[in-house]
């Protein structure tokens, strides 16, 4: 079974971070710079207290009438977060995400954030998973395993 620790080591385990009170526009440029559908909102700790998607300015910004460049982050980001560690499964995540209709989570590690999961990088695992099988199950019915 494929965990959250390994995709972070096949992915990398960095994680874009920002704070509450930054204006929505910077997130969105070091969202555009960085290739980046979501950033982890901190506080001066280091402890998440929310997500910003673009999910969340599409509807909080533009729908609303509201403007980038004077609205601070956490009067529009996703408060209600979930989050995984290293030893969650590939399916578990897929699970969660498609029960709460999301598309990232944020792992921690001893109380830390250590990565975020995309839902391309469940995707990405459970395929990868299922290949090994299917190849497996292949070589299995023509004889090559003894």
């Amino acid at each position: 079974m494929i965990t959250v620790k390994d995709m972070l080591d096949q992915k990398g385990h960095s994680a874009w971070t920002i704070g509450p009170d930054a204006k929505v526009l910077e997130a969105l440029e070091l969202m555009a710079k960085k290739g980046l559908g979501a950033l982890v909102v901190v506080d001066k700790g280091d402890e998440v207290i929310g997500i910003l998607s673009e999910r969340d300015y599409a509807r909080k910004i533009i729908l609303m009438g509201r403007h980038s460049e004077d609205t601070p982050i956490k009067d529009i980001m996703t408060k209600e977060v979930y989050g995984v560690h290293y030893e969650t499964t590939a399916d578990e995540c897929m699970a969660l995400m498609t029960d709460k209709h999301i598309r990232h989570l944020p792992v921690c590690k001893d109380g830390k954030l250590a990565g975020v999961i995309s839902i391309g990088d469940v995707v990405k695992a459970v395929i990868g998973q299922q290949k090994v099988t299917i190849e497996n199950l292949e070589n299995y019915i023509m004889g090559k395993y003894q």
